[in-house]
Parts: structure tokens; sequence; C-alpha cells
């Protein structure tokens, strides 16, 4: 069911941007087509292709997720929300969790993008490679900020909207379903994996899967989609944050947020000490035993209710 609602978001999406390429652009949709793959020669590239990631990413993911908890006759916040913000510093130590735990990260980044495949892959290898090369060229395009409008929309496209769409599929859908099929630390590593697979950049598998595993967790411990949306939001703007201040001469060393280079041992060793710290810290001031509740299930007889099972 959720796979039919993300299709049926995607052709919404895609008849808004149609729509707002006519409107907005003066563009048919044999021009959009060829916009869309060619930004950087028309003028009307870049707003057209940022406009088109955010309405289609939203409408087909977070518009998805909430239908089907509708459907399912949950509110939005009974559904995606369990228990209530325990406080509002879960969210503050989230993004800060995000923000030491990327030295580390970076040596997964760099391990992950050196990989080779065997011999008898080679040729996926190099379709992979290729595909990632193309990806790599769209992400440095969008992220060329000439202007502070710029910044700001891609803050809006390129971190806020994956961060809330994201979310309500993955930890908030996908996550939650697997936890109530399994158990807690299955549903969390499968969510995990699912959520790097998608992104089809297999030189990026591992980091994407560690960061599944802490916004996973995040949810699991805290029962609330805002704090894993918090992590997430902070791991995409923290980036084009200092992508943007690079660009405009405040830094004197260049960053690329597509790097593979690992960062100092010095900053890494303190970076996977602190995160460590910090994740005990969140599971035992977040952890607490949630409300027993009845889940409602689609099936040939209707909407039923169901009792979960007690978690391990």
């Amino acid at each position: 069911m959720l796979l039919v609602l993300l299709v049926a978001g995607a052709c919404v999406g895609y008849a808004v941007i149609f729509a707002w390429a006519k409107v907005g652009f003066g563009l048919s949709v044999p021009e959009v087509s060829k916009v869309m793959t060619y930004p950087a020669a028309f003028p009307q590239g870049w707003g057209l292709l940022m406009m088109a990631q955010g309405v289609l990413l939203f409408s087909a993911c977070a518009g998805g997720a909430l239908a089907l908890a509708s459907a399912l006759g949950y509110s939005w916040a009974e559904y995606f929300n369990p228990r209530r913000l325990g406080a509002g510093w879960w969210l503050v130590a989230a993004a800060l969790l995000i923000v030491v735990i990327l030295p580390f990260m970076s040596t997964l980044i760099a391990w992950n993008a050196a990989v080779h495949f065997p011999a008898v892959l080679h040729e996926f290898e190099v379709w992979a490679r290729a595909s990632e090369d193309r990806a790599q060229n769209i992400t440095q395009f969008l992220t060329r900020f000439s202007t502070n409008g710029r910044f700001l929309a891609a803050l809006l496209v390129i971190a806020l909207v994956p961060a809330v769409s994201e979310e309500l599929v993955f930890r908030g859908v996908i996550q939650k379903n697997l936890v109530r099929w399994f158990s807690p630390h299955v549903g969390v590593w499968l969510g995990a994996a699912i959520f790097s697979a998608i992104h089809f950049q297999f030189f990026g598998f591992v980091p994407r899967f560690v960061l599944g595993l802490v916004l996973g967790y995040l949810y699991l411990w805290s029962g609330n989609i805002l704090v894993s949306m918090a992590a997430h939001f902070t791991q995409n703007a923290f980036q084009l944050l200092i992508l943007y201040l690079t660009q405009h001469g405040h830094f004197g060393w260049g960053f690329d947020p597509d790097a593979t280079e690992a960062l100092p041992w010095w900053l890494v060793v303190p970076s996977a000490l602190l995160s460590v710290g910090l994740l005990y810290f969140l599971q035992e001031r977040m952890s607490a035993p949630a409300a027993p509740t009845h889940m409602l299930t689609l099936s040939h007889r209707g909407i039923e209710v169901r009792s979960p099972k007690p978690s391990a």
C-alpha cells in the first residue's frame, strides 16, 4: 500500500512540476525534459531542477507516508509520534550528535569510496561509478551558491524537505512496521539498510547505512519523529553551510560535500568516542516503556484492530 501511495504522490508531483514550469518558467513539457536533462545549458536550469527535486520528493515521500497513516485511520501525530517530545533539548542533542559524528563518518566515506567489486562484477562497478559521477555533477551544479537566495533555497530543498519526507517514510512507516514484525534491533538495522540501498549510491552505502542506524535508534528511543528529523536536517544543512561559507571566502580551505578523504586521526578518534558517549546518554535519557497501543491494519475484511506483540 505504501508503494502505491508513493507512486500516486509522484504522479501528483510531476503534475505540479509541469504546471509550475509552464506558469513560472514558460516551458512546455518537451522543453522541461530538455532542461532537466541538461540544466547547466539553460538559464532556467538551476531553478527548475531545484524546484522539481523538492516538489517530487515531498509529494511522493511525505505525501505517501501521510496518506498511509490517514488511510489506516490514524491522526498524523498519533502514527508518527507515539510518544510526546520529552524535552526540547532532545532536538538540540540529536543535532549535536550529527555534528560530532561527522569526522568519524569521513573514515567510512573514504573506505567505501575506495572499495572495488570482484572481477566478475567489473561491468557493474563501471556502471555504478558512472552513475554516481553523474549524480555528483548534479549536486555540484545545485550547490553553486552565487546568491544568498540560492543558499536559502538549497536549505529548503536539499536539507529540510529530505529531512521531513525521508524520515516520514523510512523511520515513520518502514522502520515502525519492521520493528512491529520482527524486533526493535532487527527493525532498525533492516530499515537502515533499505534507507541506504534506495539511494542507489553503492560507493556511499556504508556511511549512509550508519547514518540510518543513528537516525533509526533516535526514533526508536524517543518515539518522536521530530528527533530523527532534527538530526537528518542537521546532517544536510551543516554541510551546505560549510560549503556556502567556503564559496564566499570565509574559510581558507576548500570543502566538497562529496569529498572522499578521511579527516586526520586526531579529529576522528575524539569524534568516535564522543559519539558513543552521546548515543549512550541519549539512549538513557530518551528510552522509556511505551504505553500499549493498538495497530490498525488493512485487509480484505477492512480495517482491523490488533494488539502489538510485547517488545523485547
